[in-house]
């Protein structure tokens, strides 16, 4: 799918506007790579005091690191887009100073609902570390 200008700018305007308020990204170190419309890639590095009593990185930072992406994506539309429900299925595990990238594609639109995949990798042998699949709610009202 090829995006007009006007959709890009769009998509951008309305992450910018999320990650302003976003402080659990922010403060984690979180970052945002790449957005446009139904798409969104984020990244983040692991960290001592993201680990559990095994030394891997706990499960809920990967479950959060997926769920942003899918944030991301699915609030590209100038629509107000919330969880309606997710998933994720841990495949490899993450250990402390992985950085870690999660890339979520729209798989569809209907109504006010919606359907994203998220797949999370480690950098260093892109190795797949877990596998996310959200649904979106449109809930009302603008984000910009």
């Amino acid at each position: 799918m090829h995006e007009t200008p006007d959709q890009q700018a769009l998509a951008e305007a309305c992450a910018e506007a999320m990650r302003a308020t976003d402080a659990a990204s922010r403060e984690l170190g979180l970052e945002l790579d790449e957005v446009r419309p139904g798409y969104a890639r984020t990244r983040l590095r692991i960290t001592a005091s993201m680990v559990n009593g095994h030394d891997l990185c706990h499960g809920g930072y990967l479950f959060l690191l997926a769920d942003t992406a899918f944030a991301y994506a699915c609030n590209t539309y100038d629509e107000v887009t919330v969880a309606a429900a997710c998933d994720i299925v841990f495949t490899n595990s993450a250990r402390r100073g992985d950085e870690l990238v999660a890339e979520a594609s729209e798989r569809l639109r209907y109504g006010r609902s919606g359907l994203y995949d998220v797949t999370v990798t480690r950098v260093a042998d892109g190795a797949v570390v877990a596998e996310f699949r959200g649904r979106s709610r449109v809930t009302g009202g603008a984000i910009l």
